[in-house]
């Protein structure tokens, strides 16, 4: 029996609500200013709604949406990125982790985890919202981690942190005893070469090592607006790192076309298919761009 997984990351959904000045003291005055003169006219959200109708007639088993659901953190963007979202499923179909624009300033993830906490828990959680949490569906262990802390103005760096990554590390091994297929969701690529300076996950070297210490079947990941695919040797195989484009991004130029991914996985013989899904070039609707096929792989 395969599992069908539709990854979406950095949907950046408006529009931005209206700021009172004092809330603009810090970094989400350069952020609302950078809306303004350019991520309004990049991210679209009829070219949103286009890419989650798509999604959500495919019939996914699971749907992971890493990160940048919003803009500057601000608290009124939340529950409208959840009202913007809803239609993709509940808490059970849906699994989220924060990016660096959710976690804009110091007092934006709590802000978050008050409308998206049940999207970010341990199956049957219902306390405090912690990393790395862990959801089994289907045979696949799906592991969410953190990596998204306030920065400095111009700088969209993120990091996992030694606690997150001690925790990441036995869940690792725990759900690989089990025989499952463990999907790490991530919003920073965990490559320190895959992102530009200012951009990257601090902390990409220990995260990477850790991955090759305890291995993990896939890891997907946002952040770049751009399709990626990399190849990371482990102790258990090699593991895929996927990235997404953004969903709202205008069609146009290759690193600013929204599209999804569609991943099918085979948890017993460890075989997966990977899909991209876009709009048409030249315009159009939305269609499979791109697919690839990965080798079974032994427990």
């Amino acid at each position: 029996m395969t599992f069908l997984i539709a990854h979406l990351s950095d949907p950046h959904i408006g529009p931005l609500p209206k700021i009172p000045f004092v809330k603009l003291m810090n970094k989400r005055l350069t952020g609302a200013l950078n809306w303004h003169s350019a991520r309004a006219t990049i991210h679209n959200m009829d070219v949103l709604d286009e890419i989650m109708a798509d999604l959500v007639a495919q019939g996914p088993d699971h749907i992971a949406l890493t990160g940048d659901l919003v803009n500057v953190g601000y608290a009124p963007e939340f529950p409208q990125a959840f009202a913007k979202t809803a239609r993709l499923g509940d808490a059970g179909k849906v699994s989220i982790v924060p990016g660096n624009h959710d976690a804009y300033t110091g007092k934006s993830l709590p802000e978050m985890h008050k409308v998206f906490h049940s999207f970010m828990q341990n199956d049957g959680a219902s306390g405090a919202v912690t990393f790395p949490y862990l959801r089994k569906r289907g045979g696949l262990a799906l592991i969410g981690v953190n990596s998204g802390v306030p920065t400095l103005p111009f700088m969209a760096t993120g990091k996992v942190g030694k606690e997150q990554r001690a925790r990441l590390a036995s869940l690792l091994e725990e759900t690989r005893r089990d025989g499952l297929y463990r999907v790490v969701m991530i919003h920073h690529p965990p490559l320190r070469a895959a992102a530009r300076f200012g951009r990257g996950l601090k902390d990409a070297e220990e995260f990477t090592q850790l991955l090759a210490d305890h291995g993990a079947e896939l890891v997907l990941h946002g952040h770049n607006h751009k399709h990626s695919l990399h190849i990371l040797p482990s102790s258990t195989g090699p593991v895929p790192i996927i990235g997404v484009a953004s969903a709202s991004a205008v069609p146009g130029t290759p690193h600013h076309q929204a599209e999804y991914h569609l991943i099918r996985i085979d948890p017993e013989t460890r075989q997966l298919e990977l899909g991209r899904r876009g709009f048409r070039h030249g315009g159009g609707g939305i269609e499979t761009i791109e697919t690839f096929q990965f080798p079974p792989r032994t427990l």
